[in-house]
């Protein structure tokens, strides 16, 4: 079994996947606003050799419940929310080896400004840098923007598809590799003949100009994705290096895993160009005793409104005017198909869910049952991910900040190793080469953004 991946699920925020859980005594993401708090983040990470820290993201607010955000103001529900990207250059500094995925939103940010960012993180990170692409799904978020409401669903992954475009010309075209000459004695920094103009007209963007950065490590950041909809699958096959998922057992996660891998094939890649990570909260203890305690000790935290607060907005849906058993049967929205596919049984074929059975999920204020145990059991239990659900690792969200991760980093991840399940050590190389093994950091040929390269 190849080692498993890991990465730590965060966000620049109070309150994230796990609800509520930031008033535990102990927790201390109230300093999410100090630089000390992400730069202690990412040395932890990186001293259990994890993968990667994975930064989410929002632009607008989770409005729905209730008719306004005043559930999720109260408790933090990804609110107030700070910009993802400002923490990752000191982050970088202080590490290696360790990845950082940044959440980008296509429908809101220019391309154009947006490409010399992710260039200049990845020369600052010396190629550890990946972008997680998403579309948005917030109206709250397009108002703030200056537009009414958001874009229909697949309109705008067909927008995200040609921004893409724009960006794979940008980073990959506008410069050839032998470009820049650093020549002080003859007085050339770069040929100009090797610099060209980026031209695009298209439906939704027109450009006329160079990329401002120089050609970096990986040029294209590592591509993460995590649409679930058979629009965002079939997205995710063509453009993403990795895919985030959220299964809550791993039968139900095989399914998924075999029609992205297919999906893949199908658009001219190789199976194994794409790496899935599925979605987990873990409460670990030196012994089972240590980790039910502690998860009783943590539940007596968690805001089951704030999490309805957030699922509302994510499947469209203001679940407060539902009966606590009264069934969601409303199969349309404008917000995450996915989620409310899963939410009306229309992904699954079973009896549409109600939100008392919704809130009985919410052991820790999240949609998703946490794994419990000690160290051995939790190592079990990924392990039966792994095999049973066709996934290449995971996305930890956290629950209590920061001994969630530590306690993991310093009891699971020795257990890991040991097994052979986990590297004992990082690989050289850019954040590519690292997860992939192969090649000069640059993406593969296979890859669509191959096609804007020059050729003499």
């Amino acid at each position: 079994m190849k080692p498993i991946q890991i990465y730590a699920f965060d966000m620049n925020c109070v309150g994230h996947i796990n609800h509520g859980l930031w008033t535990h005594p102990r927790d201390t993401s109230l300093n999410y606003t100090d630089l000390d708090y992400w730069v202690d983040f990412a040395r932890t990470a990186e001293r259990g050799k994890l993968d990667g820290i994975f930064l989410a993201d929002i632009v607008g607010v989770y409005d729905v419940y209730k008719g306004g955000p005043e559930t999720s103001i109260r408790t933090a529900a990804q609110i107030p929310v700070n910009d993802p990207i400002i923490p990752l250059s000191a982050m970088a500094y202080v590490t290696k080896h360790l990845g950082f995925g940044v959440t980008v939103n296509t429908t809101y940010e220019p391309p154009f400004l947006f490409a010399r960012r992710m260039s200049t993180l990845d020369h600052l990170t010396k190629g550890r840098i990946g972008w997680n692409i998403v579309t948005g799904y917030l109206d709250s978020a397009a108002r703030s923007m200056g537009m009414e409401r958001q874009p229909d669903h697949d309109a705008r992954y067909d927008a995200a598809e040609e921004y893409l475009e724009v960006v794979y010309k940008l980073w990959e075209g506008s410069w050839d590799d032998d470009a820049v000459k650093r020549d002080k004695i003859g007085g050339l920094f770069a040929d100009p003949s090797r610099v060209r103009v980026v031209r695009h007209e298209g439906s939704h963007y027109r450009m006329d100009g160079i990329h401002l950065s120089e050609p970096s490590p990986q040029r294209t950041p590592l591509l993460l994705q995590a649409g679930a909809s058979a629009r965002g699958q079939d997205f995710a096959a063509r453009h993403a290096e990795c895919v985030f998922i959220a299964s809550p057992t791993p039968q139900g996660a095989r399914p998924m895993t075999q029609a992205l891998r297919q999906r893949v094939v199908n658009f001219g890649r190789r199976a194994d160009d794409l790496s899935i990570v599925n979605l987990i909260s873990v409460v670990v203890g030196r012994t089972q005793k240590e980790a039910q305690d502690k998860l009783e000790d943590y539940r007596r935290h968690a805001n089951v409104e704030a999490s309805l607060a957030h699922y509302s907005s994510s499947i469209g849906i203001d679940l407060s005017k539902f009966g606590l058993d009264e069934p969601i049967e409303q199969t349309t929205t404008n917000a995450q198909q996915a989620a409310l596919a899963a939410v009306s049984g229309k992904s699954s074929g079973k009896p549409a869910m109600t939100p008392r059975q919704i809130m009985d999920q919410m052991v820790l204020g999240s949609r998703q049952k946490p794994i419990v145990g000690s160290p051995e059991q939790i190592a079990d239990r990924l392990q039966t991910w792994v095999e049973d659900g066709g996934i290449d690792g995971f996305n930890l969200a956290r629950t209590v900040a920061p001994e969630s991760l530590r306690d993991f980093v310093d009891l699971v991840i020795p257990v890991l190793q040991e097994r052979g399940l986990f590297k004992a050590d990082y690989a050289e190389g850019t954040l590519r080469e690292k997860l992939f093994g192969r090649g000069d950091g640059r993406l593969p040929s296979s890859h669509p953004a191959a096609a804007f390269r020059h050729r003499i």
